[in-house]
């Protein structure tokens, strides 16, 4: 039987054996709290590469030490973090995957640093520090870690570069109304609050030519912030800079509460495809191969990334394989068990 979650898909040079994407989950697990990949996360990526994913996408991961989420998250603010991140790439590879790492920067939601920093001095809640407001050269410095992290993921044999600007973290900071109460150039008008991205992939595209994605929150769950027509225009924009692909999740942006159901964030994804004419991946309680089908089959995505399914099941390739009655091929080191 042919389905649509094992046809390959190209971007750019890269082909992706399947539609099967492990999305970026942060795993708290740098010890010491220096950002260096542990035997933890090769093991934690390469199960995944084993388990046919067609493409293994690495947390997020600092571009800044200032702009980790939690002191034990993973970075490439410097070059001896290459070395740890190579390894997982290869190991990825290994397996016949692709491998991806996500770039971020947590903004407001640095938990453990000393001074956060967002493009306004408003904290995410009492919990939280106030940030400082970036100073035109912070902005410039956050660029350029931007693009150092995309020479070092070149250098660590990545095949995809996302860029992380959803979920709240520093760039949505920019791109939200909600976070953003700037009258410079980097606030104000959608086109403003754009520009930080902008530039970001921007100085990206001077040491990267591969596939770049961008993650963003497509619904912000609060009066006040973006609409889906800013995040369509926010899409073309990128469309016209030479992005592969919109990582739809949503909200973080603000506090909220958000009733999560099957599929809940496929219209974004959806609206997106179609009204900025730009491939998206859909994210967000997709659990069956079913599912997916589905989604792909109705035109509603190109790439289905999944989360808590891959870390309940590894292997969750090959029970959609066989829940769609399609055949894949084990690793020769699990053939015996594979039918």
């Amino acid at each position: 039987m042919s389905t649509k979650l094992f046809t390959p898909i190209t971007f750019k040079e890269v082909t992706l054996k399947n539609r099967i994407v492990m999305s970026p989950m942060c795993m708290y697990s740098c010890e010491p709290e220096d950002g260096t990949v542990q035997p933890f996360h090769i093991a934690h990526y390469e199960s995944r590469a084993a388990g046919q994913a067609g493409l293994v996408m690495v947390e997020a991961t600092a571009v800044q030490q200032a702009g980790r989420i939690s002191a034990k998250d993973l970075g490439i603010w410097e070059d001896g973090h290459i070395e740890g991140l190579k390894k997982i790439s290869d190991r990825v590879h290994a397996h016949g995957g692709k491998s991806s790492i996500q770039l971020a920067h947590a903004g407001r939601k640095a938990e453990d640093e000393e001074k956060s920093y967002s493009a306004s001095a408003l904290a995410f809640n009492e919990s939280y520090q106030t940030p400082v407001k970036m100073s035109m050269q912070d902005i410039a410095d956050t660029v350029e870690a931007f693009k150092q992290g995309a020479s070092r993921a070149k250098q660590a044999g990545f095949d995809i570069i996302e860029l992380h600007a959803a979920h709240g973290y520093l760039i949505n900071q920019f791109l939200s109304p909600l976070t953003n109460n700037r009258n410079d150039q980097y606030g104000g008008n959608s086109e403003n609050r754009y520009r930080i991205l902008e530039e970001i992939i921007e100085a990206v595209k001077t040491v990267w030519d591969g596939p770049i994605f961008v993650r963003i929150s497509a619904n912000e769950y609060a009066e006040g912030g973006n609409s889906m027509e800013d995040f369509v225009y926010f899409a073309e924009q990128m469309k016209k800079q030479g992005i592969d692909l919109i990582d739809c999740s949503s909200g973080g942006v603000v506090p909220a509460k958000i009733t999560a159901y099957p599929g809940y964030q496929i219209p974004g994804a959806d609206t997106i495809k179609h009204q900025a004419d730009i491939p998206t991946g859909a994210v967000g309680l997709i659990t069956t191969g079913i599912q997916a089908e589905e989604i792909l089959q109705n035109d509603r995505a190109d790439l289905i990334f999944l989360a808590r399914a891959l870390l309940r099941n590894p292997y969750w390739p090959k029970a959609a394989a066989d829940e769609l009655g399609y055949t894949i091929e084990a690793p020769i080191q699990y053939q015996r068990g594979w039918r």
